[in-house]
């Protein structure tokens, strides 16, 4: 269902947990059992010599160096330093910012007044950039025990709550992206609380998509857009990681959480830092608490990836997929009682969530699709052969929005489904027209039907620019059904006979109709179900 990179990555280490964090004793621990787990930290921190931080920036927004460069590099990224040792195992991968498309039309650009309005009264929209945040953890409590006849009992300050988490899940319902806000926000995990009551869990983000989803993330879209407007070279360097630092390419992007640095994040009553900083049972708390917080944050960093290629939910899910996951809660004051630290007077903050941006991409799931210049009569084809309507006219990009029809094939077979998408011109591939935002929905179909217009001046040349435009890793692997359309038109049969022989030189089929007399109509369908591969 995903890809092979992100299976592999996040089965490993997406509930990756410290061996620390393990020993870490459950509500109401003895100071026998705080005394084991500290002495487990002290050891740790012996041997502990990783110097990984979480303070760092997924990317830095630089100018790109050559920018004659930007548009022939056959590749998605270039690696600008790799990884030195286990303390330093990133990838920096330089991405210009061209590289990034964020307009779900050629029209985005314009006010909502000056855009051309589909007729369809059905929203639509194939591409959304959602900003995502997880929940903060919550901070661990300073308390003790009140008992009668008693001043002052024993530390129970509660942990604090894990923070809200953000997944993703496809819905079979759902078939545009138009109902995604832009912001999703888990809630922050609550503060732990006295009688060593743990803070509530922050309540967990569930985003439904359409099936055929396609999840990628993005650096910052103000930037993105900044740049692509002003024309301006910018790239943005990237942390990425590959399986260990000996990796030779990268496959995971990595998140940071800026968090504080190891051995920080206290949280103090009554007494203020300088007063235990002068106390020699608080310096050696701290120092092993600093390996601590060193396995937290090498725990995180397994943890907060996301492939570079992104994720494809291409098939229906029977479970929601994490995205980012939530910060974990501070410890109480009920984890510091020992021999050395009778009333500790101080516990430990949450730990921050995640905040990325990514883009949402929906790739319409037909088992054909129909490609065509403009006016080409896609859209009136599409018509006579199934229960669609799309839009039809007698000008140009009729057609704004992808549209599916689906045909049936009789009660024994079942149906097939067509994509419609709107006229592509020469350099769509280049972002000109309509551009490359529609060519997505095609990519993922069986087969492709290329509609060609007989009562154009060369057919032979608008069925090149199709096949040109659609460019090879889009025909791979794809069948390829040719229909001439307008056959009804004086004069259109020799064009159709010199078609015909450049479509067998190609070993295409190729079929003639008229759909807007309904002529031929039976054969098209016909040679369309053999086109999809499934029958």
């Amino acid at each position: 269902m995903f890809n092979r990179v992100f299976r592999r990555s996040f089965s490993n280490a997406r509930y990756l947990r410290s061996s620390l964090e393990s020993s870490v004793p459950d509500n109401a621990p003895t100071q026998k059992e705080n005394m084991k787990w500290l002495g487990k930290v002290a050891s740790m921190s012996k041997k502990s010599d990783t110097e990984l931080t979480n303070d760092q920036s997924t990317f830095t927004v630089e100018k790109f160096p050559n920018p004659t460069q930007e548009s022939t590099t056959p590749e998605p990224y270039t690696i600008v330093k790799r990884p030195d040792s286990v303390e330093d195992p990133f990838f920096t991968i330089s991405v210009p910012a061209s590289n990034y498309f964020l307009n779900s039309s050629a029209f985005s650009n314009l006010s909502y007044n000056q855009r051309p309005k589909a007729e369809s009264s059905q929203p639509f929209s194939d591409i959304r950039v959602l900003k995502l945040r997880s929940g903060r953890g919550g901070n661990g409590a300073v308390s003790f025990l009140r008992e009668a006849n008693r001043s002052k009992g024993p530390p129970n300050g509660g942990d604090g709550g894990t923070g809200g988490d953000i997944y993703v899940q496809t819905a079979s319902h759902m078939h545009s992206l138009h109902k995604l806000s832009s912001r999703y926000l888990a809630e922050d995990g609550s503060s732990g609380e006295k009688n060593q009551l743990d803070g509530k869990r922050g309540r967990d983000v569930v985003i439904e998509v359409p099936v055929g989803t396609h999840i990628q993330w993005c650096p910052d879209p103000l930037a993105i857009r900044k740049s692509q407007k002003q024309k301006r070279s910018l790239a943005f360097h990237i942390k990425a990681v590959g399986e260990d630092y000996l990796a030779y390419k990268p496959e995971n992007i990595q998140f940071f959480r800026n968090s504080y640095q190891p051995g920080e994040g206290w949280i103090f009553k009554d007494r203020d830092q300088e007063y235990h900083m002068a106390r020699d049972f608080f310096v050696k708390l701290k120092k092993n608490m600093t390996a601590y917080d060193k396995e937290q944050t090498k725990a995180e960093l397994h943890n907060d990836i996301f492939p570079l290629e992104g994720i494809d939910l291409d098939s229906p899910m029977k479970e929601p997929l994490l995205l980012l996951k939530g910060g974990k809660g501070g410890l109480g004051n009920m984890h510091f009682l020992t021999d050395d630290i009778r009333n500790p007077r101080f516990s430990k903050v949450g730990r921050p969530g995640l905040e990325q941006t990514f883009v949402f991409e929906l790739k319409l799931l037909a088992d054909l699709g129909l490609v065509g210049l403009p006016n080409a009569g896609k859209s009136t084809l599409l018509r006579a052969i199934s229960n669609a309507r799309p839009r039809v006219g007698h000008w140009e990009f009729t057609t704004l929005q992808p549209t599916i029809g689906t045909i049936p094939m009789g009660i024994d077979k079942e149906p097939f489904t067509v994509a419609d998408i709107p006229g592509i011109i020469k350099g769509a591939s280049e972002n000109r027209g309509m551009g490359i935002s529609f060519l997505r929905h095609v990519e993922r179909s069986g087969g492709l039907v290329f509609v060609i217009s007989l009562v154009g001046q060369n057919p032979i040349n608008d069925l090149e620019i199709l096949l040109a435009e659609m460019t090879e890793s889009r025909l791979h692997g794809k069948n390829i059904l040719v229909v001439a359309t307008k056959a009804d038109v004086e004069g259109t049969k020799e064009k159709f006979q010199m078609l015909k022989e450049y479509t067998q030189e190609k070993k295409m089929d190729i079929v003639p109709c008229c759909a807007m007399k309904n002529e031929n109509i039976e054969m098209v369908i016909e040679m369309m179900a053999k086109c999809t591969g499934k029958y």
